[in-house]
């Protein structure tokens, strides 16, 4: 899920960058069908061993382009409030894995060293 909010990231990025330019497509993530198509290529129904299976298709990022409320004149679908606000909760999101995987990380250590 890092990998993945992290390419969110980027594109939501270059959104906001192209905001002024005419012609520019808006895009996003589908993780709705990116996740559809992991749970097709390897079920959550196996094993545990079968979870990290590292024979296992990689997740790579469904892009879409994003269907505007008001799209300008020039043909930009960009809207910047809505990149805003995606760009903030991606942010937030990426942040508490990063947390979450760091404490993870942190327990692992203090576990091989033995510690209380």
């Amino acid at each position: 899920m890092l990998g993945l909010r992290s390419a969110r990231l980027q594109i939501l990025a270059s959104n906001i960058a192209n905001a002024a330019t005419p012609g520019f497509r808006a895009r996003d993530l589908d993780f709705a069908a990116l996740l559809g198509r992991r749970e097709a290529e390897l079920p959550l129904a196996r094993t545990a061993a079968g979870h990290m299976d590292p024979g296992a298709p990689a997740m790579t990022p469904e892009i879409r382009y994003r269907r505007p409320v008001q799209p300008s004149l020039d043909g930009n679908t960009v809207e910047l409030a809505t990149e805003q606000v995606a760009f903030a909760e991606t942010a937030v999101r990426y942040r508490s894995t990063l947390a979450f995987l760091d404490s993870r990380i942190g327990t692992l250590k203090a576990a091989l060293r033995g510690d209380n």
